[in-house]
This record gives structure tokens, sequence and C-alpha cells, in this order.
């Protein structure tokens, strides 16, 4: 298998050199760093070629790093049926780029990169309809950045009063940030529920 995707991967290189900045192979799978600037080409080259006919787009996601000026790598997984492989795409991108959508190629790739927007606040210049996919219109912020508070900043739920959705800012109360970490097993003077039996004995 490693053989395969090594001659894959050079078949490309050679072909594309244009395009790939390096790539690959861990735990059976290659992987292509691509130029941002060429995606889109590159795109459409992996699904025309003869050799590589990667035809399906599997999935599109995103892995931020707020710690690098490339902030964000956006990566792409096709799948090849007719030639029974599978390859991995990643863009580097920094916060405020523009990366191009692939839907004239892939046009599955629509709610793919509507959800990494929605997401990570990533932009896909020349989709069709950028917008929220899985939060609310109204929702702020990006919530698979690394920054994002896992509490949120408001929580929505409705209102019998006033028969509607209600947004509040998030108020955790403080009992419930307390935890008893103890266990019988670690010497505790309590008995647990559906203990009773063995404490009596």
């Amino acid at each position: 298998m490693t053989e395969r995707l090594r001659e894959l991967a050079e078949h490309v290189t050679m072909r594309r050199e244009d395009c790939v900045i390096k790539w690959s192979i861990d735990f059976d799978e290659l992987t292509f760093d691509v130029a941002p600037a060429n995606l889109l080409g590159f795109m459409r080259y992996l699904s025309t070629d003869a050799t590589c006919q990667f035809t399906t787009l599997v999935d599109i996601t995103a892995v931020d790093y707020p710690q690098r000026s490339k902030r964000f790598d956006v990566v792409y997984h096709l799948l090849s049926m007719y030639q029974n492989q599978r390859v991995r795409l990643r863009v580097s991108i920094r916060e405020e780029d523009l990366i191009s959508s692939i839907v004239e190629v892939h046009p599955s790739a629509d709610w793919f990169e509507r959800e990494v927007f929605d997401m990570f606040g990533i932009m896909f210049n020349g989709h069709p309809d950028l917008r929220r996919i899985l939060t609310d219109y109204g929702f702020r912020g990006y919530p698979l950045r690394k920054d994002f508070p896992t509490t949120g900043y408001s929580e929505v739920r409705y209102d019998d009063v006033e028969k509607r959705v209600v947004y509040e800012p998030v108020s955790l109360v403080q009992e419930y940030r307390q935890f008893d970490f103890m266990s019988p097993w670690e010497g505790a003077q309590y008995v647990l529920p559906g203990d009773e039996k063995e404490a009596g004995q």
C-alpha cells in the first residue's frame, strides 16, 4: 500500500509541482501540503487525471493553531473509487486569508464549506451561499476555535410566559463546579446508591 501511495505522490508532484509544497505518508495515508493559490486547479487535476480520478469529496474540516502565523489548516479528504485510494490535502492559511471554494469541482463541498465557515470563521472565496449552517443567525463567535469559551457567550431557552425563544448571558452556578472525587476504593466513608447490600455485610 505504501509503495502505491509513494508512486502516486511522485506522479502528482512531477505533474503539478506548482501546487505541491510537500507530501508525506504516515500510517499508510498520503497527505499533500498545497499552496492556497493553486488549490482549485489542483483539485480539478486530481479529479480528472487518469492516474488519480479522485472524484469523491469525503470531507472538509479545519484545525486551529492559534500560536502560528498561519493559524488554520484546512483539510480535504478525497477518495478515488476507480483506483481504490484515498488522499488528504492540507492548506495552511492566516486568519484573515480567503481560500478558494471548490464547489465548481465538487458540488458536495457546498455544505462542508459552510460548516467550516460556521465553526472556524474561514471564508471561502466564490462560494455560492456562504452563511451559517449549524448555529443560529445571531450567533457570536466560532465554536471550534481554540479561543472560544467552552461555555459559550449566551444560552438559549424557550420561555413559557413570553412564548418565544429567549437569549440570556451564560451564568454558571458555583455549586455545579464543586466535584467530589472520592470513591469507595479510596477509603470514602459513605455508601453510594446501590451499594447498601454490600455495606450491610
